[in-house]
């Protein structure tokens, strides 16, 4: 069997190979590569585009004269013509995702802007209700400031920002603080509520509108790419382990191809004879 890896004083040949991959989890990579190479077998770049991928990448891995390309391919185990290929399939991509989801976005961004917004608060936490609605009484009352209470009574992380929080996006906080957040005004104190074991404090700050730009978009589209590739993966992908040769094929195998010089052939009424 011919050795297609060598690491350190191992050797890997073409036998082993189904097994690690399997072993280290790398088969559902290697089909989700395959469904991208299958997606964007249709797709090319202008010479233009070519040169920019990799003029790009080039700059992107630091590589400035023949030298060091030649030690990145030998490190990479690709020759040039692969590692190029595999440069301007990731610009192939791009252009696939685009061409695929772009009519799509506005959509994606209105049903998925709730989660988009992003919220500045204040928060106090601690396990003593007690202590809760002190604290909320006396900066209800303005005998305190917020941030001075946060840093000596929260219990979280946050008391190191003296409760300040942010900017973060809706979906980040637990789902009854984000609902507290989308529906309390900005800069309104919010009674302390308790969200399992905490006693929590809270005060909107700001309120952030998400706006749908190149960067927005850019993460949409990749969002509603990796919902379709993982949809491909479950539907389109079967795993099919190599069988062990039984004894039988095995002696088979070992024996096949006996000729004159006397090596032992099996036939049909050796296998079946009692």
């Amino acid at each position: 069997m011919s050795v297609v890896l060598t690491v350190g004083d191992r050797q890997v040949n073409l036998e082993e190979l189904y097994p690690l991959l399997t072993q280290y989890q790398l088969l559902p990579r290697l089909a989700r590569e395959i469904l991208i190479d299958q997606a964007i077998a249709g797709i090319e770049l202008t010479a233009e585009e070519r040169e920019q991928s990799l003029g790009f990448a080039y700059q992107q891995l630091q590589i400035a004269n023949e030298e060091q390309r030649q030690a990145m391919l030998k490190q990479s185990g690709m020759d040039l013509e692969q590692f190029e290929t595999y440069i301007l399939r990731e610009a192939r991509l791009e252009r696939y995702k685009r061409q695929t989801w772009d009519e799509q976005l506005e959509g994606h961004f209105l049903n998925s802007k709730d989660q988009l917004d992003r919220v500045v608060y204040s928060l106090i936490r601690t396990k003593e209700p007690g202590i809760a609605q002190e604290l909320y009484f006396r900066i209800q009352e303005g005998e305190e400031e917020f941030s001075d209470l946060a840093r000596q009574y929260s219990e979280g992380g946050e008391a190191q920002t003296g409760g300040l929080i942010g900017p973060v996006e809706l979906n980040v906080p637990h789902p009854r603080m984000m609902q507290l957040l989308k529906s309390t005004p900005v800069g309104q104190l919010c009674p302390p509520t308790q969200i399992g074991e905490w006693w929590i404090i809270l005060r909107l700050e700001k309120y952030i509108a998400s706006q749908l730009d190149e960067n927005l978009r850019q993460r949409l589209r990749n969002d509603l790419f990796q919902k379709w590739l993982t949809n491909q993966i479950q539907t389109r992908v079967d795993y099919h382990p190599p069988q062990p040769p039984t004894a039988l094929s095995q002696t088979m195998i070992t024996n096949q191809g006996a000729d004159h010089d006397g090596a032992l052939m099996i036939s049909s009424a050796d296998v079946w004879s009692d």
